[in-house]
């Protein structure tokens, strides 16, 4: 069965006085047929390869993980933003369900004692390191990489060459360089493809395939969601309706989406949908030039854990939030909650329930309570968790977060401002070419400091 999107809370009604209204949905559907035109023109131009992702054929991946598998027990990622945050979401989505008797790590900062946790935790001479970036030169990324490279020259000088994989640009860059002379399995980043988009590429299905996940269906999964997602009419179509009502909520105030999954294994997709809608969304300028300063600050959460946290907020304080509930409906694992104490009415309704039934019971419950104190909500409903279930909610996030910046007329593909602080960290750092921003750099440090704002 397909994830389902339940929309209600969404829409005006008496309890969510302030929803967006059919009327105006239907008013503002004039809209669709412009980003579908726009996508058209982009996906022609070879810079929406996303679109095309649920075809993307995977021989290479399957016969090269089959080659290595009885070889590793883990598998560390080196990458950081696009190339770690899917990687995470699935290897945590389905650890557990699938019982997968593989390892994967990310070392997606440059915090030393992270580094130190994650090589504590496997044996080296069984673990394939798998190095992400397009461009072969981001700093947190490369910067790991040399230290991994280094302690693998060291201790393993054999073997060390067969336990690097490099996932890059196809042509050029630094890696592809270091690929073509000491050898190293290479993977590709396609062109047509940005970083927060590529799960579904070999950054994410190298990684998904070595754990042993079923990489076929996840795309399988993805081709589903994007046949509904071809859907003319808005309200058939779930990526662009979920697409015009953020919109819509967005020109009312309400610059905060945050996302509830009830269930833990789901978690790391909140992270994941955090970059990808803050990342494209964010803008200062639209696509003619107009400073306009757009986007809906992401916000993750989690049932029932945030219930006793952030709920509080959301149904009391500010009304300027769009929350989205993901619910499992089957767990493969469940606990009958004992009737140790019969007699006890605090605890004696608990009894003989499963401990699901009160996590659904908890879910409906928020939703309830938020509802009355007139929250919009909304429930992205999965039937359990699996790889076809993840591939529609990975491709659903991914067209609906392209189309919604198509709606605010803005660049959903760039990211100007994460350049800028890539730019200062060169600088910082004394790479060579950045000496006028490192200068620049220097007498701010030197202005603030005379400023005495410190206590």
């Amino acid at each position: 069965m397909s994830i389902r999107f339940d929309y209600a809370n969404l829409l005006h009604s008496n309890k969510i006085a302030d929803g967006i209204t059919t009327a105006e949905i239907e008013n503002n559907s004039y809209l669709c047929d412009l980003a579908r035109e726009r996508f058209k023109k982009e996906h022609a131009q070879n810079i929406l390869g996303f679109y095309d992702l649920p075809d993307y054929q995977i021989g290479h991946i399957t016969s090269y993980i089959n080659s290595i598998r009885d070889d590793y027990d883990d598998m560390v990622v080196l990458g950081i933003g696009g190339s770690a945050l899917g990687n995470k979401a699935i290897y945590s989505a389905l650890k557990t369900v699938k019982k997968l008797n593989k390892r994967l790590h990310v070392m997606d900062n440059v915090d030393p004692l992270m580094i130190e946790d994650i090589l504590s935790q496997i044996d080296l001479k069984r673990t394939l390191f798998n190095v992400i970036t397009k461009s072969g030169t981001t700093a947190e990324t490369m910067s790991t990489f040399l230290i991994i490279l280094d302690i693998l020259k060291k201790k393993c000088p054999d073997s060390y060459k067969k336990q690097i994989i490099v996932t890059t640009d196809k042509e050029k860059g630094f890696l592809r360089q270091l690929i073509n002379e000491d050898g190293y399995k290479a993977f590709v980043v396609p062109d047509s493809v940005g970083g927060r988009f590529s799960v579904l590429t070999d950054v994410g299905l190298v990684s998904s395939a070595f754990i042993g996940v079923d990489i076929d269906a996840l795309l399988q999964g993805a081709k589903n969601m994007r046949e509904k997602c071809t859907k003319q009419s808005i309200w058939e179509n779930p990526a662009y309706l979920n697409a015009m009502i953020h919109y819509l909520y967005m020109k009312k105030g309400k610059n905060i989406s945050v996302m509830m999954p009830y269930v833990n294994a789901l978690y790391d997709f909140a992270d994941w949908y955090r970059q990808l809608w803050a990342e494209s969304l964010g803008k200062r300028y639209n696509i003619n030039g107009k400073k306009i300063e757009v986007g809906q600050t992401p916000v993750k959460a989690l049932g029932t854990t945030d219930q006793h946290s952030q709920i509080q907020l959301y149904a009391e304080g500010p009304n300027d939030k769009v929350i989205s509930f993901i619910t499992v409906e089957k767990f493969d694992f469940d606990y009958q909650i004992p009737n140790l104490f019969p007699l006890l009415d605090e605890v004696n309704y608990l009894a003989d329930k499963n401990i699901s039934e009160l996590l659904l019971a908890e879910r409906l419950a928020t939703e309830i309570a938020l509802t009355d104190a007139g929250r919009a909500n909304c429930n992205i409903i999965f039937p359990e968790i699996t790889e076809e279930n993840i591939g529609e909610f990975i491709f659903l996030y991914e067209m609906q977060t392209v189309i919604a910046g198509y709606f605010l007329q803005i660049n959903p593909l760039d990211q100007p401002g994460v350049e800028a602080g890539k730019i200062a960290t060169y600088a910082l750092m004394g790479k060579k070419g950045f000496e006028k921003e490192a200068d620049d750099i220097n007498k701010y440090s030197k202005e603030k400091n005379r400023n005495g704002r410190i206590i």
